[in-house]
């Protein structure tokens, strides 16, 4: 069983930063694919970002390419998302996943375990 716990959400002007932390328990980041995805109001969850347990290889939506940065902690066995240039339209509650095996990387059902979520919200 993994726990996953969020933080460092909140709200932020148009053009600012956030860095988001997901806390994980139950078993090593280091071993286990790593994502975070989001879901604005009235909209499906979307695939945000992804960091491969095996490899440590990271693959994003194009959206969010150039801006955000997915990375973990294996000390601290955490992974998070450090958001840059953040726009209004990356408001959204962000969740953190994990899967031991994941073939496609921006379906939620491929993923075993999910956090809490927790708010962004970017004003203009």
């Amino acid at each position: 069983q993994v726990q996953l716990v969020e933080s460092g959400g909140g709200l932020v002007q148009a053009g600012g930063s956030l860095r988001l932390s997901c806390a994980a328990s139950g078993r090593a980041v280091s071993g286990i694919n790593m994502a975070w995805f989001r879901q604005a109001p009235g909209k499906e969850r979307e695939f945000v970002a992804i960091i491969r347990g095996s490899t440590g290889t990271t693959f994003y939506t194009d959206s969010v390419k150039g801006r955000f940065t997915i990375s973990r902690d294996n000390a601290k066995n955490s992974v998070s998302l450090q958001m840059n240039s953040l726009k209004p339209e990356d408001t959204a509650v962000y969740y953190c996943a994990a899967a031991s095996r994941v073939w496609s990387v921006d379906r939620t059902s491929e993923y075993d375990y999910w956090g809490q979520g927790t708010q962004v919200t970017v004003s203009s």
